[in-house]
């Protein structure tokens, strides 16, 4: 093989990985199953077991690819912040967020693997991903201890809230939980914000 060029398994590993991201986001890991990422990739189930050995490992996997997104997205928003405080530059990568979360398979994603982290794997990704989001955004925006836990904080918050359409919702608590609180509406929603 030339050394430029992907083996079959190497190529279809990340077209899998992504059909596991769509598939557990819409079904869970309990919902889900290796026939339906394999349907989802276009490839047998045999194949797919061949390259992931277990539906844990291709949650895993997927975990893995969403907090790789959202690293990039924050870095990314990160350097090209025109703004200079630590406070601005967490504003900045919190607005990509929000952005990249109006697909929200990524955000599902992330609220499924909440849902099965004492599977010992996939607690071990979703704080590996964790770690990840809390390194670069310290890193990059150069804020103290307190400002990166209020920024993940939120983030969880908006997780609730985008989940629950608590947005949605017309009562004093809802207004109390999303106060301040900017969401973007997923690709084919609009809400109107007039009233």
């Amino acid at each position: 093989m030339a050394s430029g060029t992907l083996s079959t398994a190497e190529s279809r590993r990340p077209v899998i990985t992504s059909a596991a991201l769509r598939a557990f986001s819409r079904g869970g890991y309990g919902g889900t199953t290796v026939a339906d990422i394999a349907r989802d990739a276009g490839i047998s189930s045999a194949y797919v077991f061949k390259l992931f050995p277990g539906k844990e490992r291709l949650f895993v996997a997927a975990v893995d690819a969403c907090f790789e997104q959202i690293e990039a997205t924050l870095d990314q928003a990160a350097a090209e912040s025109r703004r200079s405080t630590p406070s601005e530059i967490l504003d900045a990568m919190g607005d990509a967020y929000a952005e990249l979360i109006t697909d929200r398979t990524l955000l599902l994603i992330q609220v499924h693997a909440q849902s099965v982290a004492s599977v010992p794997a996939i607690g071990d990704a979703l704080r590996g991903g964790l770690a990840r989001i809390t390194r670069v955004a310290k890193e990059r925006s150069g804020a103290d201890d307190a400002a990166v836990q209020r920024f993940i904080a939120y983030g969880q918050l908006c997780h609730l809230i985008a989940t629950a359409d608590i947005a949605e919702v017309d009562a004093e608590w809802a207004r109390t939980l999303s106060n301040g609180i900017r969401h973007l509406d997923p690709p084919g929603e609009t809400h109107d914000d007039s009233a």
